[in-house]
Parts: structure tokens; C-alpha cells; sequence
């Protein structure tokens, strides 16, 4: 299992014990809720909202060819969901790089933030902005075909 996963399991895991001790001791409604908040956070924190990721090399060949975004995030980043979730359909159009799954990305973001892995970073016209404000970014969006 790759490190991406892990919050995610573990967090089911620990709703699913909690969820079970509550209805054990009979209080059904609250074990259905705490299970549903356990599964709710596991999905927020799993890779699941995010559009499939590429490696950085193959993210800046397309972004040279279409113009668009490379948005280098990780799971489990408030910030990265955020600026997912506020670009709505136009996140399509941004390539995506997780960080723990391309070193090469990891390296990228390390250089632009001083060796720290802040995400987003999001690198338009090959310069880095780090956390930049959602609309901006779909302002930086190629026009949709």
C-alpha cells in the first residue's frame, strides 16, 4: 500500500471500531453517523476528488503542447482540495502532479518553496506560485476546445 492510502484506512478502520463500539452499546443512529463521518473524511483525505495525476515530466510536455497549469499537490492538503473543489469542471484542464507519488514533482516544489514541500504549487509558464488564489488559476486556463 502506497503512503497515499494510509490516512485514509486508517481513518475507516477507526470509524469502523468506534462505530462498532457505539452499537454495542446500542446506540445504532450514533454508529451510523460516526461511520459516516469516519468514510466522509477517509474520501476527503484519499486521492479520490482529484483528477488522475502524472508524472512531472509527461505534466510538462502537455502543459508546453496546451498552455495549461501544472498544479503539484498531495493527498490529504486542505489547500489542494480547496483549489480542486473551487475549479470545479476546469480542474480537467490542469495537470496534476501528487507529489508523493513523483519524486521529480517533490523536487520541484522543494526548489520553488526554499526545500519545503508546500502544496499547491502551482507552475504556469514555467514560474512557481505557491497557494495562489482559485480564480486566479482558472484565469491561467487555457481556452477549453
Amino acid at each position: 500500500m502506497t503512503r497515499v492510502w494510509i490516512i485514509p484506512v486508517v481513518l475507516v478502520l477507526s470509524g469502523s471500531f468506534l462505530a462498532a463500539s457505539q452499537g454495542a452499546e446500542g446506540a445504532v443512529g450514533a454508529s451510523v453517523a460516526l461511520l459516516a463521518v469516519f468514510v466522509l473524511l477517509a474520501g476527503v483525505y484519499s486521492p479520490l476528488p482529484f483528477p488522475p495525476s502524472t508524472d512531472t515530466a509527461e505534466a510538462r510536455r502537455r502543459s508546453a503542447a496546451d498552455g495549461g497549469p501544472i498544479v503539484f499537490w498531495r493527498p490529504g492538503c486542505t489547500y489542494c482540495l480547496r483549489l480542486r473543489l473551487r475549479l470545479g469542471r476546469s480542474a480537467r484542464r490542469v495537470h496534476w502532479v501528487d507529489i508523493w507519488r513523483d519524486p521529480a514533482g517533490a523536487a520541484v516544489v522543494r526548489e520553488a518553496n526554499g526545500g519545503d514541500e508546500t502544496v499547491p504549487t502551482v507552475v504556469v509558464a514555467g514560474r512557481p506560485y505557491v497557494n495562489p488564489d482559485p480564480r486566479w488559476v482558472r484565469g491561467q486556463l487555457p481556452p477549453s476546445s
